[in-house]
């Protein structure tokens, strides 16, 4: 078996038990992630009030937080790349738990500090080896909406620990250190994932067929044995010989992969600081901005109800539309909102206006977390997903201090007019630069990173109508590359 042949089987398979089975197991990772990923912005008025902490401590913690998923995303993202998604998953969950429930136990903001580090560590290698693994097993029809379902089921996290956070927070002095529990129970997760297979794409990548063979025959059995029918394989054409050589984590940085690493970076980095300069920081300036603790915290928690309706939004027009149109348009759609948002002191426009940001922030979300790892080759999918995930995570260290400065110096207002801009950044980088990909094997999209003249790179496979090809020119490049 070829690895075009692999590929034909997962990708003209319907969706079956073993599909949902990873689903609902990535789901509940995600239920704890995202809840644990917001737990700072819940508890920080409250570190304000009876801590007293200042809006620079909050953005010191903020930003550690930030540069430990950044040093997650990338070196967790080399780590599946070597040792396997289904192995990264496991050690990546556990210990995101451990440290999420050390947050509970800090007493000061150096120690506050290093726990939100250690444990944005663990989140964003979870992150990147979750969703790389979703683009690798699933069938190309459904990476996209099955990408959404596991992001509406895991952002039931946002509300539950919100309106947790609500609940608790007020009771006491202290009550703040229970809300970082709710991370912790992502350990939960783990004989979930305990059960899931390795990637067969992974596998086949790093020389082991059988496995693969062998976890490609357990899917198609399943679907067999629950009365599914299977289609026959799409035609694949020849490997061309022996196969290519691996490439190294370099290669992220130059020719097409680079220029795809440039534009991915620029979309992370810009959502990274629209999105947490909006849901981190908004509870904080609500309360500074005359609101009580008490109003901040509800507005807060009614406004992250939209964000399951927002990712389930991403369900029927990924795969229907593709990635690039839905992100462009949904980046524009959290810019005008998020002004709006800014500015309005009515009780009603902020829940609604608040609403609608949570929830387009993610559709765009999910959208963009199946679009990054289809725009990399299996041996550096999860380093490249890391990569340009962690330096979207790395720009927030400086998200906060951009944020405490624009507050400080000019006022509530100018900060959505940032937040804003950051989004219309993301609309014109995509919009402009982005390839497309919906339904595309990843097979074929590995081939057809453009060169500096523009021509694609690859075996000549026929063009479609989302990625153009140029034979004569994939053809020549073979050429260079046999020597």
């Amino acid at each position: 078996m070829s690895a075009a042949q692999l590929a034909a089987r997962l990708d003209r398979l319907p969706i079956g038990r073993f599909h949902r089975t990873v689903l609902y197991a990535l789901a509940v990772a995600f239920v704890f992630e995202f809840g644990d990923l917001n737990t700072f912005a819940y508890v920080a008025p409250a570190l304000k009030e009876h801590v007293g902490l200042s809006v620079d401590d909050i953005a010191f913690v903020t930003s550690a937080s930030f540069l430990g998923m950044f040093l997650g995303a990338v070196g967790g993202g080399r780590f599946a790349d070597r040792v396997g998604r289904r192995r990264a998953l496991l050690l990546s969950v556990a210990f995101f738990s451990l440290f999420s429930l050390l947050n509970a136990v800090a007493s000061s903001v150096p120690t506050l500090a290093a726990a939100r580090l250690l444990t944005g560590l663990g989140l964003s290698a979870m992150t990147v080896a979750a969703t790389t693994y979703i683009s690798e097993v699933m069938p190309a029809a459904h990476r996209g909406r099955m990408q959404a379902g596991v992001m509406a089921i895991g952002l039931l996290g946002i509300p539950v620990m919100s309106f947790t956070a609500r609940g608790v927070i007020p009771l006491s002095t202290d009550s703040w250190r229970f809300v970082f529990v709710f991370g912790a129970v992502g350990a939960l997760a783990l004989p979930l994932i305990a059960r899931l297979p390795e990637s067969p794409r992974w596998s086949m990548r790093h020389g082991d067929a059988e496995r693969a063979e062998a976890v490609l025959r357990r899917i198609e059995t399943g679907i067999e044995a629950a009365g599914g029918t299977l289609p026959e394989p799409a035609a694949t054409e020849a490997d061309g010989g022996a196969p290519a050589a691996r490439a190294g984590y370099r290669a992220l940085l130059r020719g097409g992969l680079g220029r795809r690493t440039l534009l991915l970076a620029v979309a992370w980095i810009f959502q990274t600081l629209g999105f947490y300069g909006f849901v981190a920081w908004v509870p904080t300036l609500l309360a500074d901005h005359g609101f009580d603790l008490e109003h901040s915290l509800m507005f807060s928690a009614l406004t992250t109800l939209g964000a399951v309706p927002g990712a389930l939004l991403a369900w029927p027009i990924s795969d229907r539309f593709g990635r690039k149109a839905p992100i462009v348009i949904v980046s524009i759609g959290v810019a005008v909102c998020g002004l709006a948002y800014g500015l309005t002191f009515n009780y009603v426009a902020i829940v609604v206006f608040g609403f609608c940001v949570n929830a387009l922030i993610q559709t765009f979300a999910a959208l963009l977390y199946a679009y990054t790892p289809e725009l990399y080759p299996t041996e550096l999918r999860n380093s490249g997903n890391g990569l340009v995930y962690g330096l979207g995570r790395l720009s927030n260290i400086v998200g906060p201090l951009i944020i405490a400065g624009i507050y400080d110096g000019y006022g509530y207002k100018p900060v959505f007019v940032w937040i804003a801009a950051c989004w219309t950044i993301v609309a014109l980088a995509v919009g402009v630069f982005g390839p497309r990909t919906g339904k595309h094997r990843l097979e074929q999209l590995e081939r057809t990173v453009p060169e500096p003249g523009g021509a694609p790179v690859g075996s000549g496979a026929a063009p479609s109508a989302d990625v153009p090809a140029d034979v004569p020119a994939a053809a020549a490049a073979r050429a260079r590359e046999a020597g």
